[in-house]
């Protein structure tokens, strides 16, 4: 399905975009038309599906970068209406889409007295000190930034939260760090689940693990169930195959380091995609590459043949964002943006779920 454009300051010959809540604007050759729709339409496209419900519960999103997780749950019947992180280009592309309130900075700089009311409360807390692709420290800095989550939670009472982050959490400092993390919610008023999914099994082309935490409010009477997998994979040849060859500046070209070279990164068509990193260096191989060939331990070297990285645009729709979507910054920066994301469609598979558990409440 050919999606809606959701950049909102930039008009081409046609362009199409979500002005408001309840405008969907159309400029062509200079003139603007406005249509009152309902609901509201966000882009859609590759292997997204558009949305289908009434955008009833509000979210506000912490550490949001692009805002994969807040399309996701925006497509299932909620609403962002406030998002932070502090990565400058993100948070330009967040605006583009959301019409979000989007406050750029570190949430440890944010009034909190500041934060409006919502139903949930979405955040994907910075993950570095976590990450199993890099050294883990229990006492890594980066890893107390989950507290502004939970003080958030105790400000604005959401009736539920949604926290993701990698599989590393699970062992780090020998499972006693997510103890703490979920007796600290518990603490706030809040019964709280985690699950591993593999995101390949709703609806992205792309092995992708990370655990999902899920939290409702003791006082809000209903329960929550993690989303089924879905009963067919989705391959990159769904997802991209129908792609044109990059355009100067889409693709990152240069060398690949020793460590890029230390194991296989080439997916075939019918597979789905190893993860997409945050770092372009790492980004993995188009699946129109020749496969690797391994020479020793964590030695290998390319096929003949020619071998490229995926497009920024490839691995958008790997991710499942908009085969259109708008991006701020420069190739590297929006690699980053990309591979940073929480994937669309895993977020529509739980946000799915969550409508669901929010409706059995009232």
């Amino acid at each position: 399905m050919r999606s809606l454009t959701l950049e909102r300051r930039s008009f081409g010959l046609l362009s199409i975009g979500a002005l408001s809540s309840d405008c969907l604007v159309v400029a062509a050759s200079g003139c603007l038309f406005c249509w009152l729709v309902v609901p509201r339409l966000l882009t859609t496209g590759g292997t997204t599906k558009p949305m289908t419900k009434k955008q009833k519960y509000t979210v506000e999103s912490l550490f949001a970068g692009a805002g994969g997780m807040d399309i996701g749950f925006d497509l299932e019947g909620f609403k962002t209406i406030w998002a932070n992180d502090f990565d400058k280009d993100a948070c330009e592309t967040h605006k583009a889409w959301s019409g979000a309130e989007v406050v750029c900075g570190s949430i440890e700089k944010v009034d909190l007295d500041t934060l409006p009311k919502a139903d949930v409360v979405l955040g994907g807390f910075p993950c570095q000190g976590f990450s199993l692709a890099g050294p883990r420290k229990v006492d890594d800095k980066r890893n107390v930034l989950y507290q502004y989550f939970v003080k958030v939670i105790e400000k604005v009472q959401p009736r539920a939260f949604v926290a993701e982050n990698v599989k590393g959490i699970l062992t780090l400092g020998g499972g006693e760090i997510i103890k703490v993390i979920i007796q600290e919610f518990s603490d706030k008023g809040y019964n709280v689940q985690f699950k591993l999914l593999n995101a390949a099994d709703h609806n992205v082309p792309e092995d992708r693990f990370r655990v999902i935490m899920v939290g409702i409010r003791k006082d809000v009477k209903t329960d929550f169930s993690y989303p089924e997998p879905a009963k067919e994979k989705v391959t990159l040849r769904q997802a991209i195959g129908h792609f044109s060859e990059p355009k100067d500046g889409e693709v990152l070209g240069g060398g690949f380091s020793p460590r890029f070279m230390s194991r296989n990164r080439k997916r075939g068509w019918g597979e789905q995609a190893f993860t997409v990193p945050a770092m372009a260096k790492q980004v993995t191989l188009h699946p129109s590459s020749p496969d690797m060939v391994k020479l020793d331990k964590d030695l290998w070297q390319f096929g003949k043949g020619k071998t490229r990285r995926l497009s920024w645009r490839e691995a958008a729709a790997v991710q499942t964002f908009p085969e259109d979507m708008y991006f701020a910054g420069n190739l590297v920066s929006i690699y980053k943006q990309i591979g940073n994301a929480v994937p669309v469609n895993l977020a529509r598979a739980v946000a799915r779920e969550l409508y669901k558990s929010l409706g059995r409440a009232e």
